[in-house]
């Protein structure tokens, strides 16, 4: 048997107008993780829906090659059936039905058209197993958790006899104790002969269990780093995807920071179905003009909770307290009653609450504030057509035209278009929602520029991350939850990831350090 278990000739990639993949190649040997790494359009996914049959036989030029057979693959199933297997990073789970139920959709354990019920819970309990996952095969999906669907995700590849298993982005919305979990479970995985390429902005995961490393850039291969066992550093890996050396992952800023612009007082909210459970806890916060306030808790800290009750009270029951803008109380009971204030929210989830995927990035753009670009309830399309072609440029949104549908950009053209949908409301408060969940360091860096000049144009900026290096990075002043609490509020100069950290698991008391 060949050393490699894929190989991928000189594949070639064509879009109306867009050559996604420009004579690509890649070798994965036998039993390795592989990652795979690129900013965002660099080409990973679309390399990867070539492989799977996503995009089928005859759609490409090039050639693939599978246990040294050359495939033809004309849909996702001849795939499978060869045994590659890739998980999205949207996970394709139905939330209504069980774990087993899930794990072996479309790959039913059945005779003469009947399910064997009894087969399929056991099967999936051996299965549950290998991964590491103690919940009941009977449990609904929708009653676990992000991490514990991952595994399920996985445990349903396996049960297709996985030889190539391709994960994209599988850590993108996991918190750090369940990606570490998932990491150790690839590495268990490689010991079973399980060949994994690994999809990831992350470069810390990255070159910490990678055997491999092939780097993207523009659609083409630019180089592959063999780790042998030894760590790459991220700076190393970065220089290959974006073509030169990030000397400093965050840009420099001198803040401006005038008055207090927004207060959020005695703040308390509550479950919206489990009535009696608070999610917010008597939080008080504020935010100067000019000023950047970082967010920092671990998954289940109430901070997206506290994001979507600010704005409109778009989440929770019972809410009180207030919230007070240049000094007077405001009203903020609808979305519309939020936006009216100058307040707008970038979400943590930008392809189900931020776009409309179907509508091309000129209709994202504007639609948040049509009254803008439109008399007497008629819209001017010379004006819409030029404020979004205004902010295209504005944030570097790389696209061939207007026109181009949402749904077809990178994650990282797709969180700018969200981030221009906002600006053209003209807030005085931004609140961003991990703004930069799942997007290459080249275009977290872009963000962040933008971030700063928003903040230097004097709006009050408020930053939810859940990446303490990004919070650090950004805030001058940072605010830590723990339980729908604030246990610390430090100023930069003050603050640590040791520190922060204390205060995110609650054994830092509650403290405000220096950040008046």
């Amino acid at each position: 048997m060949s050393t490699y278990i894929l190989e991928m000739r000189n594949i070639t990639k064509t879009f109306p107008g867009v050559k996604a993949l420009d004579d690509v190649n890649l070798k994965v040997r036998n039993g390795e993780i592989h990652a795979l790494v690129g900013e965002n359009g660099a080409g990973k996914s679309t390399l990867m829906k070539v492989l799977s049959g996503v995009y089928p036989s005859g759609t490409y030029d090039g050639a693939i090659l599978f246990e040294g057979k050359e495939c033809h693959f004309k849909d996702i199933k001849q795939s499978e059936n060869e045994g590659i297997v890739i998980i999205h990073q949207e996970l394709a789970l139905s939330p209504f039905l069980s774990i087993a139920e899930n794990i072996f959709l479309g790959n039913e354990r059945q005779s003469k058209r009947v399910i064997k019920w009894q087969e399929t819970f056991m099967e999936a309990k051996k299965l549950l197993e290998q991964v590491g996952l103690k919940d009941s095969p009977d449990t609904p999906v929708m009653d676990i958790g992000v991490g514990k669907q991952q595994l399920v995700e996985i445990a349903k590849a396996l049960s297709k006899n996985v030889k190539l298993l391709i994960l994209d982005e599988p850590t993108a919305a996991l918190n750090e104790t369940d990606s570490a979990n998932l990491l150790k479970l690839l590495l268990e995985l490689k010991k079973q002969g399980i060949t994994s390429i690994l999809i990831s902005h992350k470069l810390n995961e990255v070159s910490s269990v990678s055997d491999s490393i092939t780097i993207l850039r523009d659609g083409q291969t630019i180089e592959t780093i063999e780790t042998k066992g030894e760590q790459v550093s991220e700076d190393r890996i970065i220089k290959g995807m974006v073509g030169r050396e990030l000397t400093s992952r965050y840009p420099d800023r001198v803040p401006k920071i005038g008055e207090k612009v927004f207060e959020v007082k005695n703040w308390n909210v509550y479950h919206p179905i489990q009535r009696d459970r608070k999610v917010i806890d008597n939080v008080n916060i504020h935010i100067r003009r000019g000023e950047i306030v970082g967010i920092a808790g671990l998954m289940g800290a109430g901070r997206t909770e506290l994001a979507m009750s600010i704005f409109g009270k778009t989440y929770g029951k019972k809410i009180t307290g207030e919230l007070v803008k240049n000094g007077k109380e405001i009203q903020a009971n609808t979305v519309s009653d939020a936006i009216a204030h100058g307040i707008a929210y970038v979400s943590e989830d930008r392809k189900t609450y931020g776009l409309n995927l179907i509508e091309d990035i000129k209709r994202n753009i504007t639609m948040s504030n049509l009254k803008r670009i439109s008399k007497n309830s008629i819209i001017n399309e010379n004006k819409e057509i030029q404020e979004a072609q205004f902010l295209r440029e504005k944030l570097n949104i790389k696209t061939p035209s207007l026109a181009q549908l949402a749904g077809n950009l990178s994650g990282g053209n797709q969180q700018k278009i969200v981030l221009s949908k906002w600006i053209f409301t003209e807030p005085n408060i931004l609140i961003l929602d991990e703004p930069t969940r799942g997007i290459d360091v080249g275009a977290k860096f872009e963000i962040y520029t933008q971030i700063n000049e928003l903040a230097a144009e004097g709006l009050g900026v408020l930053v939810i991350s859940s990446e303490l290096p990004e919070v650090l990075g950004l805030s001058d002043r940072i605010y830590v939850m723990n339980e729908g609490r604030i246990t610390g509020e430090l100023d930069r100069a003050k603050a640590d990831q040791e520190k922060v950290m204390r205060y995110m698991t609650g054994s830092g008391g509650a403290s405000r350090e220096n950040a008046n």
